[in-house]
């Protein structure tokens, strides 16, 4: 399918939608605390976990499509080096609120910082195996005198320990081979290595980009799992202006949930938010298979059952368990669940009817295929 161009029927209905119904959304949604009267447009510094990609674009859409301004909003949206780092500029007051990985937000949090999760936006971090599509690893054991590559400070890194014991692998029998960020994907195309560990959001796209055929191990499925991109902010942000931060919440769920009914009308705001992508080689198709994935772990018993943003505490102390083990500093402290994650901004606006889910399970036939 060619997604260079779209109908101008379609994007004619996109700026109707733009001028004329962000009012009726807000009305429809219904969050538990009403959205700010704010006299003066306010505005927030947002930071996203890593630079701007399809994983991330509802940040752009909701800003494109005045979800935040309807607020009396006004977002400075800019990259970031990496969920951790988020993670510590959000907590010294450098950005107001941020969109980061879970294990950034805990590893912060196990380290002092004054971190509040307000919801849960991905469901898996995809964390995992990318293989070429012919290889002959099939299932975990079949790494057992492999030589696998790894980045050693990229995000899943740490966690590799944990998927080996959990599904039994022997680690005395795998090569690792250190490598940088430039390289992982091609190091798999040339045979290199016969895996690397990496971030399915990040990878898969390269890959497949490349017109490199490809299949992702994710170790979520083997009982090692984070949340992906979740929403932050202060702890001090949360408790003195709680219509604030479901003002935000609020207007970042209208825009997943545009994206996810029309992920091509969401490239397009993507792409005039940032002009960058459609400029370069691939972007446009890196945008649409980042998104996608993205998508895929939108969808969720947390998600279907409760509503979008809706962050499952018992998963949720799990991962802090993890975290502490393999990922934190022998002298970090295990953070408390209840304090540093809420449930109560998360609103009607990201609730779906079964037969929206429907619709959105079938548009994501492809990177199930790719992840599953």
């Amino acid at each position: 399918m060619d997604n260079t161009s779209r109908p101008k029927s379609s994007l004619s209905r996109r700026n109707l939608l733009k001028a004329g119904g962000v009012a009726a959304v807000g009305v429809a949604a219904g969050l538990r605390f009403p959205t700010p009267a704010i006299a003066q447009t306010k505005t927030i510094k947002f930071t996203l976990p890593w630079l701007a990609n399809g994983s991330s674009l509802f940040t752009y859409v909701a800003k494109n499509q005045g979800f935040f301004k309807s607020k009396g909003l006004n977002v400075e949206i800019s990259r970031g080096y990496g969920s951790v780092a988020a993670a510590q500029s959000l907590g010294a007051n450098e950005f107001d609120f941020g969109y980061v990985f879970a294990g950034g937000i805990i590893l912060g949090a196990a380290r002092g910082l004054p971190l509040k999760g307000l919801a849960t936006m991905g469901y898996d971090a995809t964390m995992g195996m990318l293989l070429k599509a012919d290889s002959d690893i099939t299932e975990p054991k079949d790494f057992d005198g492999k030589k696998i590559g790894n980045v050693p400070a990229s995000a899943e890194a740490p966690y590799w320990p944990a998927f080996a014991r959990k599904t039994g692998i022997d680690m005395s029998s795998v090569t690792m081979v250190q490598m940088d960020n430039r390289v992982l994907e091609q190091s798999v195309i040339n045979g290199q290595v016969d895996s690397v560990t990496a971030i399915a959001t990040s990878s898969v796209p390269v890959m497949l980009s490349l017109n490199e055929p490809c299949r992702f191990m994710l170790w979520s499925k083997y009982g090692v799992s984070l949340y992906a991109g979740q929403i932050a902010t202060q702890v001090a942000t949360y408790e003195a202006e709680k219509e604030l931060c479901a003002a935000v919440t609020e207007a970042l769920t209208e825009g997943l949930v545009y994206a996810l009914k029309d992920p091509e009308a969401g490239i397009d705001i993507f792409i005039e938010e940032v002009p960058e992508i459609g400029i370069a080689a691939n972007g446009r198709e890196n945008a649409r298979l980042s998104q996608g994935l993205m998508h895929y772990t939108v969808v969720s018993p947390e998600a279907e059952e409760h509503a979008i943003g809706w962050t499952d505490m018992e998963k949720v102390s799990g991962m802090i368990d993890m975290v502490m083990e393999y990922g934190a500093p022998a002298d970090a402290t295990r953070p408390d669940v209840d304090a540093l994650y809420t449930n109560d901004l998360v609103g009607d606006a990201g609730k779906l009817s079964a037969a929206e889910w429907e619709s959105i399970k079938s548009g994501l036939t492809e990177y199930a295929k790719i992840l599953g």
